[in-house]
């Protein structure tokens, strides 16, 4: 090994929202460590994901409740705006987040190599870039995290063919904006675009659009983009984008192409798993491009852990933390560390917002439970009344047989801060008759659990019995 070779007792190779709370776990835990990042500190969920598309929809948000004004009695007048400086706005959240990161960095004495991390053996790494560096360590987790993915049959040339990254860093908005992949960043793109009076088409090639919800969710957003003008091709194949004088043209087979100004291709990511030097370390990659792990999300190369999207399915930056977290504990010695995946929290910042936990109705019941959904719609609620935001409903999936609630899904306002109460009950296995029990807050949306609950148990309160008429 090289003289110069620098030692810590663990590497984390990625800062993104697995890598750097691995790191700063690790730290805590008494461990020496490194972390290496070839951009910049966050990754793709803060400086390219997460964060500044939700700054840009929280924009949306507010413009929307000015032109809806009228409606609560107060009177504004023209609205403009101007989105070049809304997206200056975006770049100022993902800047003071990231220097918020940066600090916390160094709170905690993780020592931060400016680079591209690849493994030469199961206890190197070699650090390539502003940093150059080799580092021998008893540990390593690898974060690398994924990049949208690129489709040979229509490639991305981000001037008029956009991928999510450049399409958040747009400051003109187009008059019109077709979207390939009606998946989650298809979707949250078309509210977004849709806020600001852009024509929004959305190409899916499955049958509906978000096809990993159930049915009733996917249902539900399909009428809520129907009535905000949105219109979706669904079961429509894209053979190819053209470029043309006015913009780009969309060939799909079986119809007639569409024109627009731009395209965003929304269909999936690419794991950054290439160049890395997995094989160095005898690190097995399966069929899929998934790194195999165990429950302790380590790789089949003991002392190696792999985290985030490169490690399983669920492309999710607040999984990644948690996984990142397991292989910090587990990587210092606390071998009670292990993952579960039965209460993940999925949430879809769209307009209305969605957040689902858990087992949908048709997976419960495909897993042999005797499940049965209990449903409450917020135009039931007093307090979506007083603030106009009746759109929506939350639904419990339970056993029968137990009570136990296996699932929950809310499409309405503010979706993403009402699941995480759902994500607590199933994580600890509670029933309808614990959330029946809970008091909750009055006047609140929140009480649309408590009420689904009534409904699952066939003793509703606000709502008139089953089977019976008003």
């Amino acid at each position: 090994m090289d003289e110069k070779a620098k030692k810590f007792d663990l590497v984390v190779i990625g800062s993104g929202p697995g890598g750097y709370p691995a790191a700063i776990k690790a730290a805590q835990l008494g461990l020496s460590v490194a972390l290496i990042e070839a951009n910049e500190l966050g990754g793709t969920c803060l400086n390219r994901g997460c964060i500044p598309s939700k700054a840009l929809i929280a924009t949306a948000a507010v413009l929307d409740n000015i032109k809806n004004a009228d409606e609560f009695g107060i009177q504004v007048g023209q609205v403009t705006y101007d989105y070049s400086k809304m997206v200056d706005r975006k770049d100022a959240v993902v800047s003071q987040v990231r220097k918020g990161l940066e600090g916390l960095i160094r709170a905690n004495n993780i020592t931060l190599f400016k680079g591209v991390g690849k493994l030469l053996s199961p206890k190197e790494v070699k650090v390539i870039g502003q940093d150059n560096a080799l580092i021998r360590t008893d540990k390593i987790i690898i974060a690398t995290g994924s990049e949208p993915r690129n489709i040979p049959a229509f490639p991305c040339d981000n001037v008029k063919v956009l991928d999510s990254t450049a399409l958040l860093n747009l400051r003109k908005l187009p008059k019109k904006i077709i979207i390939i992949g009606g998946g989650i960043i298809g979707c949250e793109f078309a509210s977004l675009f849709n806020a600001f009076k852009v024509e929004v088409v959305i190409v899916e090639m499955l049958t509906r659009i978000i096809p990993m919800e159930c049915q009733s969710v996917s249902t539900a957003l399909t009428k809520a983009f129907e009535r905000k003008g949105i219109t979706m091709h669904t079961q429509a194949m894209v053979q190819g984008i053209d470029n043309t004088p006015q913009g780009v043209r969309v060939r799909v087979a079986g119809q007639d192409p569409l024109d627009a100004d731009i395209a965003l291709v929304a269909v999936g990511r690419s794991m950054n798993t290439r160049d890395i030097g997995l094989e160095n370390a005898g690190i097995l990659v399966k069929e899929n491009g998934l790194v195999k792990v165990d429950e302790h999300m380590q790789t089949t190369t003991e002392g190696i852990y792999a985290i985030g999207d490169i490690a399983s399915t669920w492309w999710l930056a607040h999984v990644a933390t948690h996984q990142g977290i397991v292989a910090a504990r587990h990587a210092a010695g606390e071998r009670s560390a292990v993952m579960h995946y039965n209460a993940v929290p999925s949430v879809i910042f769209t307009v209305p917002e969605i957040g689902t936990v858990g087992l949908t109705l048709e997976k419960a019941i495909e897993q042999g439970y005797q499940a049965t959904v209990g449903a409450f719609p917020f135009q039931a609620l007093g307090k979506s009344q007083a603030t106009l935001q009746t759109d929506g409903f939350a639904q419990i999936v339970t056993d029968k047989r137990t009570g136990q609630i296996l699932g929950a899904q809310v499409v309405g306002h503010d979706a993403s801060a009402l699941i995480a109460e759902m994500g607590v009950v199933i994580a600890n296995e509670l029933t309808v008759e614990s959330v029946i029990e809970t008091i909750h807050a009055h006047p609140t949306v929140a009480e649309a659990w408590l009420e689904a609950a009534l409904v699952a148990n066939n003793t509703p309160l606000h709502l008139p019995p089953r089977g019976k008429k008003k």
